[in-house]
């Protein structure tokens, strides 16, 4: 097959969303097929006007890019809402012959608005403001209706956003997907599991609201006083290194360590030499560095939330918590750092989970998808 993979994020092999089209280019050029990608710079190589309407200048963009190369591709696969100009269009200009849309979506934005509108009212929502509340409302979910709904077929990320695909946007069961992440090869290395309280917390993420990087504060703050080694590594956050550390009060600043971008040769490695991986999300899509820290044997804890809870099962591969609470994440890391055998335990049936989920499974499920939908296509 002739396969297009869009997404309107930077071509940064370290971004994940940018991370995972790489990952399913790779896979699936290795089982035969023709894949081309398109990234946010490759249509959109200058600032636009207005910044705030980049994913429509975006999403038309593409549309017109697909429309004008329709004989070269046989299936387009779009990550919301991007998607949403190119499903009008094929619905406007049926005669066009235009290649079917297969659409990936990562996480829900019912959930971001659900988490975020509680954490508002608590004052730790700064990027979730009234102003930004509206914004979201009129803009951002008409385009993700739009992207859904338009789409031939759906791929999604978390088994939450699966079901909300069938249950709010009247989608077939059919045409509906789950779709796990998959693990490189690369992070499937031996680990050690030394004796002794743990001391070496990592956290990898964007520094941004919707991450818990509040309750990661509280809870790292109220560790260190009970736990004078520990040490806490806040990786590919990007964000300056000092401001970062601002948010963590005096006395434990020099505890921390900030890696504002760790280049993904490397993120093997960083893995490795930490103890816990620590990832408080409010909501997310499937964290890449979720599936590469469990991949990595890593005893992790986490939210029982969203695409945590499609890999993470409680006491067996991993920790869960309820989103939101300082206090649970507290007693659950100090649970990891007093208990060589638990982290033992919980690292080695992380790394078989994750033994399952490399992208050569993964890959296997998406490529009939895409099969399907072209096969529809010609039947039409």
């Amino acid at each position: 097959m002739r396969i297009l993979i869009a997404a309107p994020v930077p071509k940064l092999r370290e971004g994940g969303v940018a991370g995972i089209v790489y990952n399913m280019a790779d896979s699936l050029r290795a089982l035969g097929h023709d894949v081309q990608f398109l990234f946010l710079e490759d249509l959109l190589p200058r600032p636009v006007a207005f910044p705030r309407f980049s994913m429509l200048y975006f999403s038309f963009r593409l549309a017109r890019e697909i429309f004008r190369r329709r004989a070269e591709f046989d299936v387009v696969n779009i990550h919301a809402p991007a998607g949403f100009a190119y499903g009008l269009l094929r619905r406007f200009r049926r005669s066009a012959a235009l290649p079917p849309y297969v659409m990936l979506m990562h996480g829900i934005e019912e959930r971001r608005n659900h988490a975020m509108s509680r954490e508002s009212k608590k004052g730790r929502a700064r990027y979730f403001r009234w102003k930004n509340r509206v914004w979201q409302r009129l803009y951002h979910m008409p385009l993700y209706r739009w992207s859904i709904t338009t789409a031939d077929h759906a791929m999604v990320s978390n088994r939450e956003a699966w079901s909300v695909l069938q249950l709010q946007y009247n989608r077939e069961a059919a045409t509906s997907w789950f779709i796990s992440n998959g693990a490189e090869p690369r992070f499937l290395l031996p680990r050690n599991y030394p004796g002794g309280p743990a001391e070496r917390l990592l956290f990898a993420g964007s520094w941004i609201d919707h991450k818990g990087v509040f309750y990661l504060r509280q809870s790292f703050e109220a560790l260190a006083i009970r736990h004078p080694a520990v040490r806490l590594t806040i990786a590919g956050c990007g964000a300056d290194a000092q401001t970062v550390k601002q948010s963590f009060s005096p006395s434990v600043r020099d505890r921390v360590e900030v890696l504002p971008f760790v280049p993904t040769a490397e993120m093997p490695a960083l893995y490795s030499r930490h103890d816990i991986f620590v990832l408080p999300s409010l909501m997310e899509g499937m964290p890449v560095v979720l599936v590469e820290a469990l991949a990595t044997g890593m005893p992790v804890v986490t939210t029982e939330t969203c695409g945590m809870i499609d890999l993470v099962e409680g006491e067996y591969n991993g920790l869960l918590v309820k989103p939101a609470d300082s206090a649970a994440l507290v007693a659950a890391v100090e649970r990891l750092i007093e208990s060589p055998e638990l982290r033992r335990r919980l690292g080695l049936a992380a790394q078989e989970t994750m033994k399952r989920r490399t992208w050569d499974h993964v890959i296997k499920q998406v490529e009939k998808i895409f099969a399907l939908a072209v096969a529809e296509w010609k039947q039409k």
